[in-house]
Parts: structure tokens; C-alpha cells; sequence
């Protein structure tokens, strides 16, 4: 039976506005309601960010409701100007295709497209909006939108107010085009309901008004929190920028990493946003965490379960362990070559095809670990140098053959976090 999706995503954070509340609710506890998001393919990849809405697809199929994922393949070579400061580049036909088809794929991890009733759907507006002419898009939508009414935007004022700024007809239209997507899945889908993020509502409302106006039917609409971390950033970003879905551009390790550093006071939300568990289980798993926050718990789930649904069940056992390794939960020495060579692509590897032995001098030189032999003595003299995770302490010690790991590997740490591997050509 379909389930209150705004009632229930309302009581894990998600819901920021929603048009018409207590309606909404009761009509999704009486019939499947069908929902969709849409995507801009802007670029060739989603990322952390994009998965709050994404949850909220993957959420509204698991209570009974049909989802709609939109790759905007018509308004991607337009650009959304919401929130934006200045026009965006446009990008070519070929260009906006290429995105459209990467996204398409990463959706379909989170969606089920062959489940009865409730069975997902992916559509492109490219195919609708490509068939509209000018003269007809005036004349049937454009009418319903009273110019006063779209500078009143915020967003636009500001830059219209802005001589250095300024928008475009091509952008205000933008807004037009969103709202004949939403008025279009009524007709031919019966779509019901939009959802997005908070910069989406007014987009949302002139696609419930143009609904309303051009085919005299009811449309809702849902926006979802931004998500916030504790240091007021926009979640979703590593030092190193924007965290990736597409392995391409993140890695599956920096991916898990990711959500491992996840700070605590962040993890509770993230985990009612996240995961499927019921709230009941998450009070547990925050409550396990806080009596020992250092085994760091609760994000070791919340990055096992993204992992595995973006990434899968294999990788994702694959990255763990290259994590357990390099931070010492598990023995490198028990590590085969897949590990390693996972491990390798994340931390300085450097071959070597110096015959063995090798002194440890040398080989913490060749490796970057240390700037020059006298500085390595010190180090190892120190006790600051381990090869396989075993310390060493003779100032002449030598790498042999009995050090060597599957596919030719030894693992030297300088310090407590300098990790690097040597890769020895046999």
C-alpha cells in the first residue's frame, strides 16, 4: 500500500517546503502518486550533493509511489539560472547528449525499472521540447506567465539590478521551459508531484500554476533541505573539490573516505537522509557510536552502505579493506594483489627495478618518504620508519625478497601517516 512520503520524509529531515501539506499526504495514502526530479546535465557526472534529491526518488518508490527521474537533455542546453550570478557557458547538442546518457546510468543504481505499479521511469525533455515551435511555445505557455511576475524572482532581480550581471531572454525562459515539463508528465504520465531542492520552489510553483491555468488540474510540490555540514559548507565536497559518482572522477576509495570523515555531529542527519534505516535503528547506531567515538562506527556504516550503492558489493569490500589496511585495522601482510593495487592507485607508489636486497635507506629515498639517506638513518634510528607495518630499527637494514607482498609490493610508513608503496619489477 503507498505510504505519506511527505509525512514520513518530513520526520527524517528532509522536506523544506511542500505546497499543499495535508493534501498531498492524504492523497498518497489513498493511490500511487507518480513524482519525478529533474536532472541537469551540466556535466558528465552526479555527485554527493545530488543525492539528497536522488533519496528522495529512491525514498518515494520504496512507500508505493512511482518515481520519475528527468535528465533535461532540452533545458540542459538552455541552463538553469537559479542561484547563478552570471550566465552559464552553453554547451553543445553532442555535449549535453554525452551527459545525459552518464547520468542515466548512475540513476539507475538507486531506481527500480521493472517492479509492478510502481516501476520507475527515465525520460529526456530534449524529446518534447525539440518538437515544440517557437510561435506554439508563445502562444500556449508563454501567456500564462506575466513578465512581472518571473523579475520578481529574487535571483533575477538581484541581476537585473546588476548593469554588470544582468539575464538573458534565454535564461528567463528557462523558467518557462521547467514549468511546460512538469504541465507536459501531467498530461501524459499524470504526474502529480515535483520535487528538488531549495532553490527549485519557484520553478516548482510555475509548473503547479501553469498546471493549473492551461489544463485545470492540481500539481504539488516538495523542495528538500539544503544539506549543510557543521563547518557551513555545502555537503558533498573533499578538499580536493566535488565528491563524484562516477568512479572516473572520484575514486570508489576517496568515495568511502569521504563519507569516513564525515564530522560527528553531522552523522545522525546524514544517516536519516542516506540510508533506508528505519529511525529506530539509527538511534542505535548513533547511540553505539557516541560510546566510543574514536572506532569512528557509525561512519564506517553510513560509507559501507553508499559504497555499496553506488559502487557495489565487490568494490566496496575492496576499498574497505585497502582503508583497514592503511589505517592500520588490518595486517598489509594478509593483503593479495587486487587489494594492493588498489591501494597503489590512492597513495605515492613509486616502481623500482633495483635488484634485491635493496637497502632501506635507499629504498625510503627512491619511494619520496625521505629527502636523503642520512635523513632515512635518522628516521629508522628514531623508530619512525616500518616496512609491512613492522617497525624497524637497524640503520642498515635491507628490503629482501621475504618483504615482498603479492604483485611485488612493500609497504614503507614514515611517521604515523606518510604511507607509500614500493613496486618492485621482478
Amino acid at each position: 500500500m503507498p505510504q505519506n512520503f511527505y509525512k514520513i520524509m518530513s520526520t527524517r529531515g528532509f522536506v523544506e517546503w511542500c505546497s499543499h501539506p495535508e493534501e498531498l499526504g492524504q492523497k498518497m495514502e489513498r493511490e500511487i502518486v507518480t513524482g519525478y526530479v529533474g536532472f541537469d546535465p551540466s556535466a558528465d557526472s552526479l555527485h554527493v550533493g545530488n543525492m539528497v534529491p536522488i533519496m528522495g526518488l529512491a525514498w518515494l518508490q520504496r512507500l508505493g509511489h512511482r518515481p520519475v527521474a528527468l535528465a533535461g537533455g532540452g533545458t540542459g542546453l538552455i541552463g538553469d539560472p537559479s542561484g547563478k550570478t552570471k550566465e552559464r557557458q552553453l554547451l553543445t547538442r553532442e555535449h549535453v547528449a554525452y551527459n545525459v546518457e552518464c547520468i542515466k546510468g548512475q540513476l539507475a543504481k538507486f531506481l527500480d525499472f521493472d517492479c509492478g505499479a510502481n516501476s520507475a521511469i527515465m525520460v529526456n525533455n530534449h524529446d518534447w521540447l525539440s518538437e515544440i515551435s517557437f510561435i506554439e511555445f508563445l502562444r500556449d505557455t508563454g501567456k500564462y506567465f506575466p513578465v512581472n511576475t518571473l523579475i520578481n524572482r529574487e535571483y533575477v532581480r538581484s541581476r537585473i539590478e546588476d548593469p554588470d550581471k544582468s539575464i538573458t531572454y534565454t535564461e528567463l525562459s528557462y523558467i518557462l521551459m521547467q514549468a511546460y515539463d512538469f504541465d507536459h508528465m501531467y498530461r501524459h504520465l499524470g504526474c502529480t508531484l515535483q520535487m528538488g531542492g531549495n532553490d527549485q520552489q519557484g520553478n516548482i510553483i510555475g509548473g503547479i500554476d501553469l498546471i493549473r491555468k492551461r489544463s485545470e488540474g492540481q500539481g504539488y510540490g516538495i523542495t528538500f533541505s539544503l544539506l549543510l555540514a557543521a563547518s557551513g559548507e555545502k555537503f558533498g565536497k573533499s578538499e580536493e573539490g566535488a565528491v563524484y559518482l562516477d568512479p572516473r572522477k572520484t575514486s570508489p576509495y576517496k568515495f568511502y573516505q569521504f563519507w569516513i570523515n564525515t564530522d560527528d555531529r553531522d552523522i545522525e542527519r546524514l544517516y536519516r537522509i542516506y540510508s533506508y534505516a528505519s529511525l529506530d535503528d539509527i538511534a542505535g547506531v548513533i547511540s553505539s557510536h557516541l560510546d566510543r567515538p574514536e572506532g569512528r562506527g557509525a561512519q564506517k556504516g553510513i560509507a559501507w552502505e553508499m559504497t555499496v550503492r553506488v559502487h557495489g558489493a565487490d568494490t566496496a569490500k575492496r576499498v574497505k579493506e585497502a582503508s583497514e589496511v592503511l589505517f592500520g585495522e588490518r595486517d598489509v601482510k594478509s593483503a593479495d594483489a587486487a587489494l594492493l593495487d588498489t591501494l597503489a592507485a590512492e597513495i605515492p607508489t613509486s616502481d623500482i627495478a633495483s635488484p634485491l636486497p635493496l637497502s632501506l635507506p635507499d629504498g625510503l629515498v627512491a619511494s619520496g618518504g625521505v629527502s636523503s639517506k642520512g635523513e632515512a638513518r635518522r628516521k629508522i634510528k628514531e623508530g619512525g620508519v616500518y616496512v609491512n607495518g613492522e617497525r624497524v630499527r637497524e640503520e642498515n637494514a635491507a628490503i629482501t625478497s621475504d618483504n615482498l607482498l603479492p604483485g611485488g609490493y612493500v609497504q614503507l610508513r614514515v611517521g604515523k601517516k606518510d604511507f607509500r608503496l614500493i613496486r618492485f619489477n621482478r
